[in-house]
């Protein structure tokens, strides 16, 4: 988290704790706080401070934009549609409502061509990631609403923005967007906390029942501490972006040049050209991916697989299959994240162990 985010925090969590629903005057205190944290929110994301609603989660907000609509609408199979490569947040809520899911090409960048034929007068809302949280591709958003307004006119346009506001302005990325969830522990604030933008006009069905919190579009007792916290956060964010994207770009590129030159049969899944900066997604040809991350964790690098273990057996991630990868390289999948706390001797000790890890297990 950042510094000012756990400052935020500590003052809700000791003698300002009040639930911002009541009436007295702390209770009236944890309002202004969630208020003001609300302003300072839609001015990051670029929309009305009513237009924010505070979630759990980034993943509670992106069921509530993908469930929301269909369920107001009156449901029915093929209402949503979304990119094969969304996250499971998405994806699964797609799957849920019997939608239809588009493919995507070698990049992860979703297939315009095939998109349309989906986009019929029935759909209520289309779903297409900003950047994606496995490979990191940016995707064509601009096109996407474009296609809609045309196609399907009456549907609502969701983004993921979970994975992408660290490093991009969602705010003029997805200002034609009509839902668009956001996560604050992915840009320095708490977990537990999140927030969808849901644009004046735009109908849902709420998830959670019960007090009529956030104008009855997410009902139960406010998290003030996260959300004065996500607004510290996301303000610092905004101001810092720019700069800190280019330092976090630089160091992404040392390290992936660094191990496709080091490590053989080691190939960048995606053009750096197409994805954010904090990204660095590789395929590792003859190594599994659990081997070698248990491995690297043993040196003190931390890193993430593109593959889950399904049964006992390794799979490759929905995400890579749909990219077409094939199995021998994306089983050797490994991703490695950057941050704003990322550093040159980070970069350098990830670059003095993936190496010789690599060559024992194809030892």
């Amino acid at each position: 988290m950042r510094p000012e985010a756990v400052a935020a925090m500590a003052p809700f969590l000791s003698e300002r704790f009040a639930n911002p629903s009541g009436a007295h005057v702390a209770a009236r205190q944890a309002r202004r706080a969630v208020d003001d944290a609300r302003d300072v929110v839609a001015e990051c994301l670029g929309c009305r401070p009513g237009e924010v609603v505070f979630t759990g989660s980034g993943t509670e907000a992106d069921n509530l934009a993908v469930l929301g609509p269909v369920r107001r609408a009156g449901g029915g199979a093929g209402r949503a549609v979304g990119s094969a490569i969304e996250h499971h947040a998405v994806l699964h809520c797609v799957e849920h409502l019997d939608g239809r899911v588009v493919g995507v090409d070698a990049t992860g960048t979703v297939d315009l061509d095939a998109l349309v034929p989906a986009l019929d007068p029935g759909v209520v809302v289309v779903t297409v990631m900003l950047a994606n949280n496995e490979v990191g591709t940016v995707q064509p958003l601009a096109e996407v609403v474009a296609l809609v307004r045309q196609h399907a006119p009456s549907a609502v346009v969701h983004t993921d923005a979970v994975q992408a506001f660290a490093w991009l302005d969602v705010a003029a990325l997805a200002a034609d967007c009509d839902l668009v969830a956001v996560s604050a522990h992915k840009f320095g604030g708490p977990k537990g906390v999140g927030a969808l933008v849901v644009r004046a006009g735009v109908e849902l069905e709420p998830l959670v029942f019960g007090g009529g919190q956030e104008r009855d579009r997410r009902s139960g007792t406010h998290n003030v501490a996260g959300i004065a916290a996500m607004a510290e956060a996301i303000r610092a964010t905004v101001c810092e972006r720019d700069a800190t994207e280019a330092r976090v770009r630089a160091l992404r590129d040392r390290l992936v040049d660094g191990l496709v030159t080091s490590v053989e049969a080691c190939t960048e899944t995606v053009p750096r050209s197409r994805k954010v900066a904090a990204n660095a997604h590789v395929c590792i040809e003859g190594v599994e991916s659990e081997a070698l991350l248990y491995l690297l964790e043993r040196e003190g690098v931390l890193a993430a697989a593109g593959s889950s273990c399904a049964s006992g057996a390794m799979e490759p991630s929905h995400v890579l299959t749909a990219m077409g990868v094939p199995k021998e390289r994306a089983l050797g999948a490994v991703r490695l994240s950057l941050g704003v706390t990322t550093t040159e001797a980070d970069v350098e000790r990830a670059l003095a162990v993936v190496p010789p890890a690599v060559a024992r297990l194809r030892g």
